[in-house]
């Protein structure tokens, strides 16, 4: 293969040399190597007034080459250039948000919408009518779902007044009708409108380059610019001499002959190259998946194309820069996680499986990770954790996720910062936190066919966003919950099966039957709730035997009335919210109680949550309450 390669990269160079036509100052840039591949959407060079290397073309249509999508700057925010029509003077443009590790502090928003109004002016570009209406129509729906505006005061005004995200169109094209365009989630909305991208259009009359352009063209020259003289700025670059080898002259049949053998030698050597390539890769790829159980098993549990993406071991390994320990940022029993960034920026989190150690262990962690798999695949929730990809490889079973910055709700609560970082957690916040992993328990348990039981439910599974927004993960213990005749017979579905999770939050309903049921979860999530309101770990060797486990000691202290001797002294303990921990205690003590049949259900959970929320925000006060919201509250 090292000859064929010396010989094609020989014969490609003088091929090149031979047909070139002209040499000036533009084309001899990396502008004329590209292509649909490396600089979309363009299908050859790009044309004026676009241009890839600097100091051709237009100054404002200046593109950075890459895939999928191009780069342009307009008022120092790069957009993805979507979509160009060829004879046409309009654009569509994707704001690109600069990688998580770049962002400012207090940028919250884990979605595509930038930090402050989109700003055209000063440019060629001017938003196109057909985007402003789209705005312009744009309402919340009544209440509004806000954001945490402590923390997101940008995304609050967006959905308040959602034109204000594009400052051309905030006041140009202003409906005033409550009634159109009433959106639930106004945040979801303009994340998918900046994504499908923004109509600019530019106007080639009003622009004197275009038309100095014209007469460049006219004389064979290419149009470019001078940067450091702006009164200057317009240059045409004239065509210089040809270059050809001597004995190689123009219009003699030599010359065709020639260019004509090199041609066809290239295009053989080539289609040879790639047909080893392609049986080799062939051939590799049926050893790998014959030899590869975990490959098999998931794809005859599963569709292929139902599976999420699969990453080489080495993109992987590339990605965290060989699984450096300065990069690990979590450890468990049966893995760590790193921190990576894909080759097209994502910055995302990375669990490598502990598969190499002996037997047992390694057996659990391929289940484990199978499991995971076949699970996230199915399931899409915004309080659940995404799977972007996996790795099935001898060298290590991979698993890659959404990379949520803001830590665990345990380190919240109990870790090296937990005083410093229990300052966030506000009495509203901790509500909001048990509510929305409530919601994604509801989802898993009613939402999801077969139901999932999470089996694993615990403040270090529970992930927190910039904006204390919550996702669950770990799905590794999970269970489809496939009912046989006989549980399905007997009133509560639930299956057979070894207790599995962590001590502290193990249903002792399940540990005595081996019967896994829905209620599993809803025990361990009523030891989270038990945390949020004691600030206390779920097992404390520290504490007295009867009291080591947090269930024993606070069902204890409410069966005694001395709920306030566990109360997180961190809280600031007003009337309301005195009520608020009262009634979410009252909550818990019932989601752990030793029968199952004795404990709601995520639906009656999630209920009873949004009742104590709009009790202790104060939401039956206003002049609308009626007497039944005062008496539920």
């Amino acid at each position: 293969m090292p000859p064929f390669s010396l010989l094609i990269s020989f014969t490609l160079f003088w091929a090149f040399t031979i047909s070139r036509a002209a040499v000036h100052s533009c084309s001899s840039l990396p502008e004329t190597t590209a292509s649909r591949s490396s600089c979309p959407p363009f299908t050859s060079f790009p044309p004026f007034p676009f241009s890839s290397s600097p100091g051709c073309g237009h100054p404002s249509f200046y593109i950075k080459c890459s895939s999928p999508y191009s780069i342009i700057s307009v008022n120092n925010l790069n957009f993805s250039l979507l979509h160009f029509e060829p004879n046409s003077s309009s654009l569509i443009l994707s704001p690109q948000l600069p990688p998580i590790a770049n962002e400012a502090p207090n940028n919250c928003s884990s979605l595509s919408i930038p930090n402050h109004s989109i700003n055209f002016s000063g440019s060629p570009f001017r938003v196109s009518d057909s985007s402003c209406s789209r705005l312009s129509v744009l309402r919340p729906c009544s209440p509004p779902n806000l954001p945490n505006c402590s923390y997101c005061p940008w995304e609050c005004k967006l959905v308040k007044n959602p034109a204000q995200l594009v400052q051309d169109c905030d006041y140009t094209h202003r409906v005033f009708s409550s009634e159109q365009g009433c959106q639930p989630d106004v945040l979801g909305f303009l994340d998918s409108f900046l994504k499908l991208g923004i109509q600019v259009e530019y106007d080639e009359v009003q622009d004197s380059y275009f038309s100095s352009c014209k007469a460049c063209q006219a004389n064979n020259g290419v149009c470019g610019y001078n940067s450091s003289d702006p009164d200057k700025s317009f240059i045409c670059f004239h065509s210089k001499s040809r270059l050809s080898p001597p004995w190689i002259h123009e219009n003699s049949f030599s010359r065709i002959a020639i260019l004509s053998s090199i041609f066809t030698l290239t295009c053989l050597l080539l289609a040879f190259s790639v047909g080893i390539a392609i049986f080799r890769s062939r051939r590799f790829k049926s050893a790998t998946e014959l030899e590869d159980p975990t490959t098999l098993f998931l794809h005859r549990h599963r569709s292929a194309s139902l599976l999420p993406p699969v990453f080489t071991y080495e993109e992987l390994e590339a990605s965290t820069n060989k699984f450096d320990p300065k990069r690990k940022i979590g450890d468990g029993g049966f893995g760590s996680v790193y921190l990576g960034q894909l080759f097209d920026g994502r910055i995302v989190a990375v669990k490598y499986l502990h598969s190499k150690q002996h037997h047992t262990n390694k057996s659990f962690s391929t289940k484990s990770f199978c499991n995971e798999i076949l699970i996230l695949s199915s399931i899409d929730h915004p309080n659940l954790v995404k799977l972007h990809g996996y790795c099935s490889d001898p060298r290590g079973l991979l698993l890659v996720y959404d990379y949520v910055a803001n830590g665990t709700l345990a380190d919240h609560l109990h870790g090296p910062k937990s005083l410093y970082r229990k300052g966030s957690l506000t009495w509203q916040v901790r509500l909001d936190i048990a509510l929305q992993t409530a919601l994604a328990l509801e989802y898993l348990h009613f939402s999801v066919v077969p139901a999932v039981v999470h089996r694993d439910i615990t403040t270090t599974n529970i992930f927190v966003e910039k904006d204390m927004r919550i996702k669950v993960g770990d799905f590794g213990l999970s269970r489809l919950l496939i009912l046989t005749e006989t549980s399905s017979t007997s009133g509560s579905g639930y299956v057979c099966t070894g207790p599995q999770g962590t001590p502290g939050y193990l249903d002792p309903d399940y540990h005595r039957s081996f019967r896994l049921t829905e209620k599993s979860d809803v025990y361990s999530f009523g030891v989270v709730l038990l945390e949020l309101i004691s600030g206390l770990k779920a097992v404390d060797q520290s504490r007295d035997k009867t009291q080591m486990a947090l269930a024993d000691l606070v069902v204890s202290k409410i069966q005694m009335g001395l709920l306030h001797q566990v109360v997180d002294p961190v809280l600031v303990l007003d009337e309301e919210t005195i009520n608020g921990v009262d009634a979410l205690a009252e909550l818990a003590f019932r989601c752990v109680a030793a029968d199952k049949d004795d404990r709601p259900d995520a639906k009656e959970i999630v209920e009873e949550l949004k009742r104590i929320r709009s009790c202790t925000r104060g939401g039956v006060r206003g002049s609308n309450s009626n007497v039944s919201d005062v008496a539920q509250c």
